[in-house]
């Protein structure tokens, strides 16, 4: 899948980017992601829960071109909830927490690029923003709080780290379901 992009934004009083007009309000956190970035349209967006009290992390949000949604996405009108559609995006807190957590998603993933990746993310406050583009030919690109990180050009590990999210054992079932909410009405 080519021209994928998350934004996961840090719940709290505000959110860092300017938003245009119309936005769709992640309901259980309030976090507004913009309906369209540039080219790209929001899927859909949901809440990183934690633990048993179901404490909130972050909200995410999963933007894709529009020549995704109707290109090779269109092939999914109408079966937007099948294992095959979320294979498609996989195919083609504190420093400490974030980088754990990440450790402990990509825990098959090679290590010199995890080491990297986690090497992105500082202590982060809230509202502000991290993006993850998976660009032409498979490279990770990370925008976090504004500042352009090194792309990481390895498919395989683009994957690994969509897959947290979009994969067949997604970090949380119902946030799999929630970032491709809008999936059925945009596909066309």
């Amino acid at each position: 899948m080519k021209n994928v992009a998350l934004a996961v934004l840090l719940l709290g009083s505000g959110v860092a980017t300017r938003l245009p007009a119309q936005e769709i309000t992640e309901p259980r956190s309030g976090v507004k992601f913009a309906a369209r970035v540039h080219d790209t349209s929001l899927l859909g967006a949901g809440l990183r829960t934690k633990t048993f009290l179901k404490v909130h992390v972050y909200a995410l949000g999963l933007y894709v071109a529009d020549s995704a949604i109707a290109g090779p996405l269109a092939a999914f009108k109408g079966k937007t909830d099948s294992p095959a559609f979320y294979r498609e995006f996989l195919r083609d807190l504190s420093a400490s927490q974030i980088q754990e957590a990440m450790r402990e998603a990509l825990a098959g993933a090679d290590k010199a690029r995890v080491d990297a990746f986690v090497g992105y993310f500082p202590a982060i406050t809230s509202g502000q923003e991290c993006v993850l583009r998976w660009a032409l030919g498979g490279a990770l690109e990370t925008v976090v709080a504004g500042q352009a990180k090194p792309p990481i050009a390895d498919k395989a590990f683009t994957a690994a780290v969509y897959s947290i999210w979009l994969g067949e054992k997604p970090i949380q079932e119902d946030l799999k379901k929630a970032v491709v909410a809008r999936a059925g009405e945009l596909i066309r």
